[in-house]
């Protein structure tokens, strides 16, 4: 990886550098490049006080520090830094776009694709309770992990490609599905802590949310039996549910769908994360 050009908090090239008389522990480590929808990690020296994207993001006792890239997102992205001692350095990574292709869908339940009028109050209100659990901030270093695939599969869908169901355009699709028989086991990809769990969302079918911490968490849609509850500690490779087909789903699939707090980022690119 390489080091990410630094710029002085007052704007003045050259003058910033990666590393302060030697001393690795003072490197400010971010990529110079990163894509749509991936998971950034940086090394900032302990005790840094580290913003992006109007929010303090937290950093471990060793200096590491993470955020996601929406699939809208466009650079150059710029991460303040201010250091132990006060001063500030504006890091920026610049952003690769990424195509979207059409997914057409067929087969889903009509009552998901148009729900009844009466059926709004009740999907807002599952959204919200969802979206609510992935604002959590732990101090835990789970998303660290090399993530793992949580089952082998063919990938039936891709993260943020168009989606139309049935004729009707919808929202981007906001993970990546893995095609499997229905109970199939699903693993957790890394370590973290159940921080929501429903078996029967009107749009998702059997739910469950891990946060990994740093407001890292994964998504897991459709399922047909959940295996752990809120609360409970999960360790990577544990299994956490089986496949199913609940919710708006045109036969048995997992998607496993992963959040920075409210920005949603690619799990393929997480897989693929090499630093």
């Amino acid at each position: 990886m390489r080091l990410l050009h630094l710029l002085l908090g007052c704007g003045l090239l050259g003058l910033a550098t990666a590393t302060r008389a030697g001393d690795a522990a003072d490197r400010i480590v971010f990529p110079e490049q990163a894509s749509q929808g991936a998971m950034v990690l940086g090394k900032v020296p302990a005790g840094s006080i580290v913003s992006y994207a109007g929010r303090i993001l937290r950093v471990t006792p060793y200096g590491t520090v993470g955020f996601g890239i929406g699939r809208d997102a466009t650079g150059p992205l710029s991460i303040d830094v201010q250091e132990p001692d006060g001063s500030h350095r504006i890091a920026r990574i610049e952003v690769s776009t990424r195509d979207w292709p059409i997914e057409r869908v067929s087969g889903v339940p009509p009552k998901t694709v148009d729900p009844p009028p009466q059926i709004a109050a009740r999907i807002r209100r599952e959204q919200s309770a969802v979206a609510a659990a992935r604002e959590r901030d732990d101090a835990r270093t789970d998303f660290t992990e090399t993530f793992i695939r949580p089952l082998e599969g063919r990938i039936s869908g891709r993260f943020g490609n168009q989606r139309i169901y049935d004729g009707k355009p919808g929202s981007a699709h906001s993970g990546m599905d893995i095609a499997a028989p229905r109970g199939t086991p699903v693993k957790a990809p890394a370590s973290g802590i159940v921080s929501f769990a429903a078996d029967d969302l009107y749009l998702t079918g059997g739910t469950l949310v891990i946060d990994h911490g740093h407001g890292f968490s994964s998504n897991f849609l459709h399922l047909s039996r959940l295996d752990v509850k809120v609360g409970e500690r999960v360790e990577q490779g544990q299994v956490i549910a089986a496949v199913g087909a609940s919710g708006r789903a045109s036969g048995p699939h997992l998607h496993w769908g992963m959040n920075w707090f409210d920005v949603r980022i690619d799990p393929q690119l997480v897989l693929t994360r090499t630093h």
